[in-house]
């Protein structure tokens, strides 16, 4: 069966005319980008709940009218069986049973604690008419978005909803009487700051997100003119999982492999699959146990898509230049699949930067509208991703020479930096200066090779002087497990939530195998030793997958994509100058939030150094209406 893209809304208090209307409305904005049947229907005269689904006839409401309960969702669950075996659903029931069925009835069983006993990626609301309470929650990693907004009663409106739920930002903006005003804390983050805080909070001051790993229990204030009180609350805890029993490094790689293997195998059903693939590490082992798993099914291979663009013999055929094909050939010999190379052109770089960056889908690479137009071609609806993986899975071990430090270990850091084929007084100051700062590594880096210590930011200088920005500012490195949580939840796993609100629009479900809940708990449990060894970082990926992986692929230790950022490059540059002139012949809504003149001094002065070092001025472009 082909995957469903699927999204849920909800209103929540007001008489049911005005409630039913602000759940018309999103359901409206939700189809214009699924694309797929609305469904909506009263969960009671206090509540309402709406679907959009591609799926025709499937079920989109479940309810329990004993336990006095209605839910929607957008979710794909793993290991199916034993949550059944936990509800008591017979095996003959299991296969007709959909996973927003298994949810509702894991919240009549365990109530607020019911996304504890669930893994997978997932977005529910459930509504209790006997507490009058609605119960939203959001699976660990963030896979499936969830936002919100309170709406407080005025004269002209009293009767309407005073608390709506959607999958998009757009969505609720749609509801009536929330407001559009910009949150500016927020925009003063994204245009000037490499750390924007997007955890709770959106461009929208009206709009919030609920935060991965988090559920929202709201219910109706009382009084006519009451709004909605809410009440965060924190489901999964990863600082709290305790350290892995000690075992040999064979014993370590082999449960590794297992739980990665399971959670790529979880990810396959609802496709036809593709994949991505890089040559790095993450993206080859997916595409790898994809293939095989696929095989052993007697199903095709699938097509893997790269962001590099095709190699021009010649120009490209350098040494560094072809290892940066070399290992993506090599994946595709040894598992028969066939590559297809995505490069960005200049048009595709204007039009994500015509993307709206207020709300998700837009942070994209610019190489990714091609891999979806080649994708969608080839009939792909499911599309698997290495992303999040060297943030703690396959972690770089980042933070292990400093725990080293830190802990007095003195003797074992000495041995490692013996070890390494670099200077070991430069790796010592690696390991000593993000103690004082994380961010001296980089500016030391950049000052040692000349470039500019600190990004120009396009920020409105008024902008900048009334708002004070919402950003997470990086903490000293002291170790690998405090990386690896700086990273699950400090913000970093938005680039998903990007992506999958990018493939919606193109009719594809991301999933990122490498997120996999129980694949992240073991790897949070493992010793840093696990991470880093002399001159081998990744190495618990590395030595896992080491009989499934070509060897260039799994030993390489530094991944160089010249071809890849010498073609972005170009792209970027020759965009330029059309995007320039827009900016020159427009009157911009949004000019007010950028500082247009050092933006445009900038793009005419050096539109290469621009496009080398583009965050900033990436940033600034994609916020404007251009």
């Amino acid at each position: 069966m082909t995957a469903a893209l699927t999204a849920i809304c909800g209103a929540l208090g007001g008489d049911p005319a005005a409630s039913g209307a602000t759940l018309a409305a999103m359901l409206n904005a939700l189809a214009s980008d699924y694309g797929g049947e609305t469904h909506a229907a009263p969960a009671t005269e206090s509540a309402r709940l709406g679907v959009v689904s591609t799926a025709a006839g499937a079920p989109v409401f479940c309810r329990d009218h004993t336990a006095g309960l209605a839910c929607v969702a957008d979710a794909r669950l793993d290991d199916r069986d034993a949550l059944c075996d936990a509800l008591a659903v017979s095996r003959p029931q299991r296969s007709g049973v959909p996973d927003s069925a298994l949810i509702l009835r894991a919240f009549a069983r365990w109530g607020e604690a019911a996304p504890e006993h669930l893994l997978g990626d997932y977005a529910f609301a459930v509504w209790d008419e006997n507490r009058r309470t609605l119960f939203c929650a959001r699976d660990h990693a963030g896979a499936r978005p969830l936002y919100y907004a309170c709406i407080t009663a005025e004269p002209t409106a009293p009767q309407a909803a005073r608390f709506v739920f959607a999958s998009t930002v757009a969505a609720v903006l749609a509801a009536p009487g929330v407001s559009p005003a910009f949150d500016e804390a927020a925009l003063a983050a994204q245009l000037g700051s490499a750390w924007p805080d997007r955890r709770a909070r959106t461009c929208y001051r009206a709009v919030r997100r609920v935060p991965a790993g988090h559920c929202l229990i709201v219910a109706p204030a009382p009084g006519r003119s009451g709004g909605a009180r809410t009440r965060m609350v924190r489901h999964w805890r990863p600082e709290e999982l305790p350290a892995a029993p000690p075992a040999s490094d064979d014993a370590y790689g082999e449960q590794f492999r297992e739980l990665f293997d399971r959670a790529v195998r979880d990810r396959l059903p609802g496709g036809p699959v593709g994949i991505h693939l890089s040559g790095g590490l993450d993206t080859s082992g997916v595409a790898v146990h994809a293939a095989r798993a696929l095989r052993a099914r007697g199903l095709p291979p699938p097509p893997a898509f790269s962001w590099q663009p095709p190699l021009i013999t010649g120009r490209d055929s350098t040494r560094p230049a072809a290892a940066e094909y070399d290992r993506i050939d090599a994946v595709c010999r040894q598992e028969g699949l066939r590559v297809f190379h995505c490069g960005p052109q200049p048009e595709d770089v204007l039009n994500v930067l015509r993307l709206d960056a207020t709300l998700p889908g837009a942070d994209v690479a610019f190489a990714e509208p091609v891999v979806a137009r080649r994708a969608r071609a080839l009939g792909v609806r499911v599309l698997l991703a290495g992303g999040g993986g060297d943030g703690c899975a396959s972690h770089r071990g980042y933070g292990h020479w400093q725990g080293l430090l830190l802990g007095g270990r003195w003797r074992a850091l000495a041995a490692e930096l013996r070890a390494e084929a670099r200077p070991a007084w430069r790796l010592l100051a690696r390991a000593m200066l993000p103690l004082f700062h994380p961010a001296l590594p980089t500016l030391m880096n950049h000052w040692r090779r000349g470039r500019d210590v600190g990004d120009r930011w396009f920020v409105a200088p008024a902008l900048a002087r009334r708002a004070k920005p919402l950003t997470t500012r990086p903490t000293r490195a002291s170790s690998v497990r405090r990386e690896q949580l700086r990273f699950l939840q400090g913000g970093r796993l938005e680039f998903q939530e990007q992506q999958r609100a990018f493939g919606i629009r193109a009719g594809i479900e991301y999933r990122f195998p490498l997120l996999d809940r129980r694949l992240l708990e073991f790897a949070l449990g493992l010793p840093p030793e696990q991470f880093r060894r002399p001159a081998a970082n990744r190495w618990i990926m590395r030595h896992a997958l080491r009989h499934s992986l070509p060897p260039t692929v799994c030993w390489n230790p530094i991944k160089g994509e010249p071809v890849r950022a010498e073609a972005l490059a170009r792209a970027i540059a020759a965009a330029l100058p059309t995007i320039r002139r827009r900016i020159e012949r427009r009157a911009l809504s949004r000019a007010p939030y950028v500082d247009i003149p050092a933006l445009l001094a900038q793009m005419r002065q050096d539109p290469m150094g621009t496009a080398s070092h583009f965050m900033p001025a990436r940033a600034a472009l994609a916020f404007l209406d251009i």
